[in-house]
């Protein structure tokens, strides 16, 4: 039983990345992650988000265990930034996890110009994060780029967009749409 849990949890599902075309093909943030919207909020991020001052839009999306925990890149562009902070397991759900949890953070500059930065979050069970992409990798929209395992979540920074989750909205990895322009 417990191998076949952990197939089911180490699933990847094939995705349909939602694509738009001519001027406004770059604009949409898609979720990258499975599971539900927990927070949406203007926030000024830490230093350690590595994005510039001001307020930002963060999106968390929390993974159960029951979930995908498969992780998708958000846009298309380049990884510009990387950064773990080792930290605690507390239950991801927590605002506070975000601040003493385990993390790994990615800053991109996306193919339009704008930056973004997202950041996989361990739980309360979850004890290691992969993430199989470097500083100068390019990603495309709805492309893997780790995982975390066994229950945690995912934030995402963006500016000037318009938020189209809705606070506990279910969303899937790779073809929810988050915000767009």
């Amino acid at each position: 039983v417990l191998t076949v849990w952990c197939i089911y949890f180490f699933r990847n599902p094939t995705r349909i990345t939602p694509v738009l075309s001519g001027v406004n093909k770059n604009n949409l943030i898609i979720s990258p992650a499975d599971g539900r919207v927990i927070e949406i909020s203007k926030i000024t991020p830490n230093e350690e988000i590595g994005l510039p001052d001001g307020d930002w839009t963060r999106v968390c999306v929390f993974m159960n265990v029951f979930d995908v925990h498969v992780n998708r890149s958000p846009m298309q562009g380049k990884v510009t930034y990387k950064n773990y902070v080792p930290g605690s397991f507390l239950n991801a759900s927590l605002d506070k996890a975000s601040i003493d949890n385990e993390r790994l953070i990615l800053g991109m500059e996306t193919e339009n110009g704008k930056n973004i930065a997202f950041v996989q979050i361990a739980g309360l069970v979850a004890r290691r994060i992969i993430c199989d992409v470097d500083i100068g990798s390019h990603l495309r929209a709805g492309e893997v780029f780790g995982l975390i395992r066994f229950g945690s979540r995912v934030d995402i920074y963006f500016k000037n967009k318009k938020v189209l989750a809705k606070l506990n909205q279910n969303v899937v990895a790779g073809e929810s749409l988050l915000a767009s322009e």
